[in-house]
């Protein structure tokens, strides 16, 4: 079978399993590596001849030109996805990636803002205009929910109950809720107010929550500049301003504040726990100490 098929097999069995499209994206962007790399170098192009030292001496040509570990287990993944599908499918009679383990992957502390600076933040946007007002609700709710960027900027207005918000992955397959506080209930009807009063005369045909100055869904680029300008004006240079910054943030303030890490998992749309594991490791060993005494089960009893 043809290698190129069987890529083009596997990707529409994602389409088909409903996966978000940047995850399709990024799985025919990485097997297509291989594959070229197959073609060129070993004038490979059925997947029967493919083996896993082929597979091995890719990864590590990615090392030799400086390709960090976080990078080759992402190709890695995408490699494993592709090679046990067509296994599954039986197109070939071996697992060829079944003894490929993950690059060791040094343990990176995040650097999280300070509670001064998610203030600043929060409070560098105004509520005056309809974009000064939808940036402040953006910040807050990366802040108050641990929203992920693509996950904000997909929600629509029926995602936004009462007490909760309805967040969805991958087109809707996977689904979770997090909660409402009364600080981020209230920029949100401020935003709603304002947003209904700046579009009144204009047909919007986007059921996007958060809409650009001319009525058309965000952009990942233009929240992530949004966010940048902020932290660029406000003079933090000893951290990355980013969504994702913000969502470690709210990880570890979670954390800070004695929610479990079970808990927590959910609230971040976690598919297992030791992810969310990893977020502990940025904890100082005082704060531990502190919450353990907070939660000591003598201490709540007695």
């Amino acid at each position: 079978m043809k290698l190129t098929d069987a890529l083009e097999d596997f990707i529409f069995q994602c389409e088909c399993r409903r996966l978000s499209p940047q995850t399709i994206r990024n799985y025919q962007k990485q097997v297509t590596y291989l594959l070229d790399y197959l073609r060129i170098q070993h004038q490979i192009t059925e997947l029967e001849e493919v083996t896993p030292q082929m597979v091995k001496q890719y990864l590590l040509e990615m090392q030799k030109k400086g390709r960090k570990p976080a990078y080759l287990n992402d190709l890695l993944k995408a490699f494993k996805c592709f090679f046990r599908y067509v296994w599954e499918e039986e197109y070939i009679d071996r697992l060829i990636t079944a003894k490929i383990k993950n690059v060791r992957q040094p343990k990176v502390i995040i650097k999280t803002f300070s509670n001064l600076q998610v203030r600043q933040l929060i409070n560098y946007y105004h509520n005056t205009t309809y974009l000064d007002v939808r940036n402040k609700t953006l910040i807050t709710l990366f802040f108050d929910t641990g929203m992920r960027l693509g996950e904000v900027i997909n929600l629509t207005e029926k995602d936004i109950k009462r007490d909760f918000i309805l967040v969805r992955r991958g087109k809707g397959e996977k689904e979770r809720v997090v909660p409402k506080s009364p600080y981020l209930a209230k920029q949100l009807f401020r935003y709603e107010r304002v947003k209904e009063g700046y579009f009144q005369d204009r047909a919007i045909p986007y059921a996007n929550y958060f809409l650009s100055k001319n009525g058309k869904p965000l952009t990942s680029e233009a929240v992530e500049k949004m966010l940048r300008v902020a932290g660029e004006d406000l003079g933090m240079e000893d951290v990355r301003v980013s969504p994702h910054t913000c969502r470690h943030t709210f990880a570890q303030m979670q954390l800070r504040n004695g929610l479990d890490v079970y808990s927590l998992s959910r609230l971040m749309g976690h598919e297992n726990i030791s992810i969310t594991q990893r977020y502990l490791e940025g904890l100082r060993d005082q704060e531990i100490v502190t919450a353990g005494v907070r939660t000591s089960p003598l201490m709540n009893l007695l």
